[in-house]
């Protein structure tokens, strides 16, 4: 049995998807891109402006599913720009326990929605 995730604590759905599907113990998180959840204006001064935005978002959909970052086992980072890295990371890292972090790609590619800079999803066990 599925159950739907949904916090105002994060970005609305912008399509035909939820926040987060929460599926037995296992949570799965739609990608979040760096909208302000007050506002729906995106938040691009910086990558690492960026980065915190949409860690924030991802933030609050796993408060709303009852969990934290350390209940996070997999993530999945979109760039566009394999150059900034190293700046995403650094905001990233701050995020979780580097003992217990998840395992993680980091995948550029060619565009995202709303032409932003990064977008993650996560997968988390309760």
């Amino acid at each position: 049995m599925k159950k739907i995730i949904f916090t105002d604590k994060a970005p609305a759905p912008i399509g035909p998807y939820n926040q987060a599907v929460l599926a037995g113990n296992t949570l799965y998180t739609s990608g979040q891109i760096a909208l302000n959840p007050l506002t729906m204006k995106l938040v691009t001064d910086t990558i690492e402006v960026e980065t915190k935005q949409v860690m924030e978002n991802m933030k609050a959909v796993l408060e709303a599913a009852g969990m934290t970052f350390e209940n996070v086992v997999k993530s999945t980072i979109f760039i566009m720009n394999m150059g900034d890295f190293a700046k995403i990371n650094s905001v990233y890292e701050t995020y979780f326990d580097e003992k217990t972090a998840p395992a993680r790609e980091t995948v550029q590619v060619a565009c995202l929605p709303k032409n932003v800079n990064i977008e993650i999803s996560m997968i988390a066990l309760l």
